[in-house]
């Protein structure tokens, strides 16, 4: 019994010194290295941007299934540097490139809408 209650005074008697060497000394926090600052993000665009793609030329796909006009005819004929398709419930990402045509399509591969970007 002498010997556990022995144990215990010694851990009651370190335990202080342990948490102490854990907490942080208070102090102005000028040491302590802060973090870097943000990235800065150019969003401005180029002037040559408007015209990457051109949504007047390929109007008429639009109603018309997707087999009948293939993506990259319409990627020439709008002068898009990229094409992507997108089926209802498809997950896309939301950058924004002017050089890219998206092509929406219905439940049944239909061209529902055309856009740059």
């Amino acid at each position: 019994m002498t010997c556990q209650r022995g144990w215990q005074l010694v851990v009651l008697m370190f335990l202080p010194l342990f948490l102490a060497a854990c907490a942080q000394t208070p102090g102005k926090g000028d040491d302590v290295p802060s973090a870097p600052p943000p990235p800065k993000v150019d969003n401005a665009q180029s002037p040559g941007d408007e015209a990457a793609c051109r949504l007047d030329d390929i109007e008429y796909a639009v109603g018309t299934p997707l087999g009948d006009t293939s993506g990259d005819a319409l990627a020439r004929q709008s002068g898009a540097e990229q094409v992507r398709v997108l089926r209802p419930g498809e997950v896309a990402t939301m950058e924004h490139r002017p050089g890219r045509l998206n092509i929406h399509l219905d439940d049944n591969d239909v061209i529902e809408e055309l856009r740059c970007g």
